[in-house]
């Protein structure tokens, strides 16, 4: 039996040039298998699985599915609101679970 990966080397690693349309994702990180695995699924004609072993999988996607993103910039009002949204949700949720618990 082999031993599990710990966290520092359940790595993630993407790799393309310019010369070529596609790219490869090496991962041995469960998380990152299950979202690359569901896009398997329901698109096997845009990602593929090219390699698989106890620990890891390698990928092939479209190089045009790589993006990157910047960090969202909030004002203090937006931040506000967000806290406030967030507030009357868990209130709501609070309620809700308050009333199922009394018709048990």
């Amino acid at each position: 039996m082999s031993t599990p990966l710990t966290r520092h080397e359940q790595e993630t690693i993407i790799n393309f040039n310019a010369g070529e349309q596609t790219a490869t994702i090496y991962t041995a990180d469960k998380a990152v298998m299950r979202k690359i695995d569901a896009l398997v699924a329901d698109f096997p004609s845009i990602y593929r699985i090219l390699s698989e072993t106890t620990y890891a999988k390698t990928y092939e996607v479209p190089k045009k599915y790589i993006s990157y993103r910047k960090p969202r910039r909030l004002t203090e009002e937006q931040r506000e609101q967000a806290r406030n949204r967030i507030k009357i949700l868990n209130n709501a949720t609070t309620n809700f679970n308050n009333i199922l618990d009394g018709l048990h």
